[in-house]
């Protein structure tokens, strides 16, 4: 037997079958199947015959899989560049994309529907998860041109003066930035909120607002807009989430994104951007 299992397991369970089927599958002395154990055996000699090619095909196909969850922000911007590289190295490269945050991210890894979530991160993964930090991206205001103020201190104490644009306070961003305002005694509700950082600097493009945004690598904010990161606020981190079982061919994808990130971080400089 090919399948690492003892005489005497097998034995009971023929005599275990032989009971269930009311027939004698076999003769003892000398050993010979009966007519109704060829019949039986004909019929799952062809499952068994099968079992070591079609693990390989699994096995193949998870190999060149990719099923991945990440912010929508990050699909649209960053992921295609590492996706048509990563398919060079990874032929037949099949993608399965989802739009999500980090609960989510992790409820679907948990599920075993995504191998790999790339997400900003808030507190510890759940328990059985690993993660590694990618980037920290600094907070930053983003202001229309027109406006006469020279630093984001500044703008931070005329705050009451200015319509807030963000996204809904659910997000990570929004939490992180309202904790610090709290702690220096700053009141400043969102008074206009969209469900993209896009939209948060297009709003403010057309003067409808002060947009409470992040430092992106190679981002070109709309004319007419200022960008003020905010240097003692946290950073937003963004990390990448996966199970202990992560396949050959997403190790090899999670090394190029870590090798990429690296280079984003060089990009990235707290100054204002003017368009």
């Amino acid at each position: 037997m090919t399948y690492g299992i003892q005489q005497p397991a097998i034995s009971g369970q023929l005599l275990q079958l032989e009971k269930e089927l009311g027939l004698r599958l076999f003769e003892r002395r000398p050993f010979a199947l009966t007519a109704a154990g060829h019949e039986l055996f004909d019929f799952v000699a062809p499952f068994f015959g099968q079992i070591a090619d079609t693990a390989q095909r699994l096995r193949d196909g998870r190999n060149t899989t990719l099923r991945l969850a990440a912010p929508a922000t990050v699909l649209h911007r960053y992921l295609p560049e590492l996706l048509q590289k990563h398919e060079r190295v990874v032929p037949r490269l099949t993608l399965k994309l989802r739009d999500a945050n980090q609960a989510d991210g992790e409820e679907l890894l948990q599920k075993h529907e995504i191998d790999l979530a790339i997400s900003e991160l808030e507190g510890k993964p759940a328990q059985g998860l690993k993660s590694t930090v990618l980037l920290k991206l600094p907070i930053a205001l983003l202001l229309p041109a027109k406006l006469k103020i020279s630093s984001a201190a500044e703008l931070l104490r005329q705050h009451a003066r200015h319509r807030l644009i963000s996204l809904p306070a659910t997000e990570v961003l929004v939490k992180k930035f309202h904790a610090e305002l709290r702690r220096l005694r700053i009141n400043w509700s969102t008074s206009l909120e969209v469900s993209s950082l896009d939209l948060v600097a297009t709003y403010v493009s057309l003067g409808l607002g002060v947009g409470l945004s992040i430092a992106l690598p190679g981002a070109q904010l709309p004319a007419g807009v200022r960008s003020f990161p905010l240097p003692k606020f946290p950073s937003l981190i963004i990390a990448a989430i996966w199970r202990d079982d992560l396949s050959p061919a997403n190790t090899l994808f999670l090394a190029a994104i870590k090798k990429r990130a690296e280079q984003w971080q060089r990009q990235l400089r707290p100054r204002s951007i003017v368009r």
